[in-house]
């Protein structure tokens, strides 16, 4: 059913097989000597790969660990019912339990994987001060992405009906089969990529190409299975605890999936602790297309994380 990555595992690659019997695969790069571990998490159908530029700014900086969400990538599946940010949180707590269990951490998050690491805020706020030193979230949101535009327009309706179960299953339900006939790499899903992946002057047809490809690998049951939680997702309560640590916000002003002004409510509930970046023209793919601003940003947040975890040693 799913396309999985051509060829073996990096040199390198370990898997952590999480408390519900699913298999994590996990990479470690860059330079184990850092005083910090950068923990990247990928976004909604993507897999770490997506995270190769930063990766390349960060190694001889940081000790990185990449990791693939449950359905994605080189991870293996799981029941529909734990296709949740939710469970995604507790994944990425399993992730630093058994790769970085003692270390100071930086987590960073792309769209779904900043949701997933607000989640584990949430679950384990214990670990925000102590192990986990900051947080970079880019083009992501704590909810609410389901109130606006056409889709909150559709959902309302399908609530009010009370259609919005039946809706969600059967998207599930055949989802399979639409995968049986799927066709990869066509215009269509170049044009798709293309409007909701890309800003107003980004899209570089060589770039839409790499995203187009990496999003396809991502099988349909994979992509319906989640579809649900982005509707109910609501990480308010995680703000204040990531507002203990340095955390840097990048988001996109013609970002059509996480919208800026998500962005921009992050840094402000946040608070003090956030400083924000908004990348004017870009879209979605930010950290593919200006890869300048977002690594630029991000080594000043490992300044400013190498600095809070100091000032804690001392306290401590």
């Amino acid at each position: 059913m799913r396309p999985a990555p051509q060829g073996p595992p990096p040199p390198g690659s370990r898997t952590v097989r999480t408390d519900d019997g699913v298999d994590l695969h996990v990479e470690e790069d860059g330079d184990p000597r850092s005083p910090v571990t950068v923990v990247l998490s990928h976004g909604f159908t993507a897999r770490l790969r997506e995270w190769d530029l930063q990766r390349a700014a960060l190694r001889s900086r940081a000790r990185l660990v990449l990791w693939d969400q449950r359905g994605h990538g080189r991870s293996g599946w799981t029941p529909l019912t734990r296709a949740t940010i939710d469970r995604t949180g507790r994944d990425l707590g399993e992730v630093l339990d058994a790769v970085v269990p003692h270390e100071p951490v930086v987590l960073a998050g792309h769209s779904m994987g900043g949701m997933s690491v607000m989640a584990l805020a949430r679950q384990r706020p214990e670990l925000f001060g102590s192990r986990v030193v900051g947080v970079f979230l880019l083009a992501t949101s704590a909810g609410g992405l389901a109130r606006t535009g056409l889709v909150g327009f559709w959902i309302r309706v399908l609530r009010a009906l009370g259609l919005l179960p039946l809706y969600l299953w059967l998207l599930q339900t055949f989802a399979p089969l639409l995968e049986r006939f799927r066709r990869r790499g066509t215009a269509a899903g170049r044009r798709f990529t293309r409007r909701y992946l890309f800003g107003r002057d980004d899209a570089d047809p060589a770039d839409v190409q790499v995203v187009q490809d990496l999003l396809e690998e991502t099988p349909l049951p994979v992509t319906m299975a989640f579809y649900a939680t982005f509707l109910e997702h609501d990480e308010d309560a995680a703000l204040p605890v990531l507002g203990r640590v340095p955390v840097t916000v990048v988001a996109a002003t013609h970002d059509r999936l996480t919208p800026v002004a998500h962005g921009r409510r992050l840094a402000a509930e946040i608070g003090d602790a956030a400083e924000l970046v908004v990348v004017e023209g870009a879209g979605h793919s930010v950290n593919l297309t200006r890869t300048a601003v977002v690594d630029a940003a991000f080594l000043r947040l490992l300044d400013r994380a190498e600095a809070f975890a100091r000032q804690e040693r001392r306290a401590g």
